[in-house]
């Protein structure tokens, strides 16, 4: 099955960041610009940037442009739980609604985050999740096919976690997490319920199971007065 086209563009900008065409801190061409070099719909050229910049590969400056991205100081946060039990331990009813779901083939930073072999697809869902109905983020998740073959939409989207634990019998391990802070998109500003440019919180993680294996690879908005982050040491 053949990418879907902004994919395949994503890709290559990867790869022409990757060989040093751009380096760290430089503006990427505009998207008008970059669009007829592609020879593609500036609608599909965006969402291939939106992508990266989901990713940490590149970020955005309001009013000035596109650029690809500094590296941040990180700060390790420990251990993986999942919304719905997160939710429920502050005494709040967790609840969620999937915007799309459907099965795709995994981008350069899915195939690399998620380690998997050539030909492999993964299941992309996108989710607004909300605690006693307030919306408090925006989730994209890539979850290799393989695991949770034979799942139901329903199992899944109700608590991937629970369901890769009950049903599929594994054991969940550790996370690795970058937190960032960037403003909220119109579509994203749409979902929440804040105003575009709203601070909003980006939290990129790989989780993992017990074994080792990534089974998870998810790019999360969070409103940035409705959600904090905590560390334990």
């Amino acid at each position: 099955m053949r990418s879907p086209i902004y994919i395949e563009i994503h890709n290559r900008i990867r790869k022409d960041i990757e060989s040093g065409k751009w380096q760290v801190g430089q503006r990427i061409p505009a998207e008008r610009d970059l669009a007829e070099t592609f020879g593609v719909s500036r609608m599909t050229l965006r969402q291939a940037i939106k992508t990266l910049v989901d990713e940490g590969i590149l970020e955005r400056h309001v009013g000035s442009g596109t650029y690809v991205a500094s590296q941040k100081v990180q700060e390790k946060m420990s251990g993986i739980t999942s919304f719905t039990d997160l939710m429920q331990a502050q005494g709040k009813v967790p609840s969620s609604k999937t915007i799309s779901y459907h099965m795709a083939s995994p981008t350069l930073s899915e195939i690399e985050r998620l380690e998997l072999p050539d030909g492999n697809q993964v299941l992309r869902m996108e989710r607004i999740r909300y605690a006693d109905g307030v919306p408090i983020s925006f989730e994209t998740a890539a979850v290799p096919a393989d695991l949770i073959e034979g799942f139901s939409k329903e199992e899944v989207t109700a608590s991937l976690y629970h369901a890769l634990e009950t049903k599929g019998g594994y054991r969940l391990g550790g996370a690795q997490q970058t937190v960032s802070a960037t403003l909220a998109s119109e579509r994203i500003a749409d979902y929440l319920k804040v105003k575009r440019n709203d601070a909003i919180l980006k939290l990129r993680q790989v989780s993992f199971l017990d074994s080792g294996r990534p089974f998870e690879y998810v790019r999360t908005e969070y409103v940035g007065d409705r959600f904090e982050f905590y560390l334990e040491r």
